[in-house]
């Protein structure tokens, strides 16, 4: 019983975590957090969720992406966010909240693949590491908005990085940002109106 309360909170105390801590990553947790995303189910058992970790000088350099990404959603934002919260999330898109890591996550799928299925089994993945930060005492920010760059980031990455994988179609499907929470935003509202329906016959 105390285990599924455990569980249970943990589900409800994740954040998305804007604001940070100027405060490395041990690497020994970082790869306890990434390999908890090793363990999520997918499609046909396909493992097919792709990782690339950035940190240090090469974080830095992909801030640009993300400065870029504001820069084509700011004025959709601007009316709908108070000036304070836009401030804010302009400086996250510009600092990335001084988090010092940020992880590519990709999809690879061979000519037989179900798109849906593969993103989705990625999805999976990106929660259970976010989740595995939390219980860590780390925070996380999942981000599609530089996905608008989605063919500079992969040259930006470089196609090395997949040599061993050229029958593969790789595709960046999300973004996660790591770092040690400098803040404690409240929890959204849950919406429950007509969220879930029940059927029995």
């Amino acid at each position: 019983m105390q285990n599924q309360e455990s569980f249970y909170d943990l589900v409800k105390s994740r954040r998305s975590i804007r604001l940070y801590e100027q405060k490395l990553i041990d690497s020994e947790l970082l790869d306890r957090v990434i390999e908890a995303a090793l363990y999520a189910p997918s499609g046909k058992n396909e493992q097919n969720w792709r990782f690339i970790v950035l940190s240090g000088e090469k974080k830095e350099e992909y801030l640009e992406f993300c400065q870029r990404a504001w820069l084509k959603q700011k004025e959709v934002l601007k009316d709908k966010l108070k000036p304070s919260l836009y401030e804010f999330t302009e400086r996250f898109f510009y600092t990335l909240g001084g988090a010092p890591v940020v992880v590519l996550c990709y999809s690879a799928s061979n000519s037989n693949f179900v798109e849906f299925t593969n993103v989705g089994s990625v999805f999976m993945a990106m929660q259970n590491m976010m989740l595995a930060a939390t219980i860590e005492g780390l925070g996380s920010c999942s981000m599609g908005a530089p996905l608008t760059f989605k063919k500079e980031i992969d040259k930006f990455i470089g196609k090395k990085y997949f040599e061993d994988e050229e029958k593969k179609t790789l595709d960046l499907v999300g973004t996660i940002v790591l770092g040690w929470p400098a803040h404690e935003p409240p929890t959204a509202e849950r919406k429950r109106d007509f969220r879930v329906r029940k059927l029995n016959s």
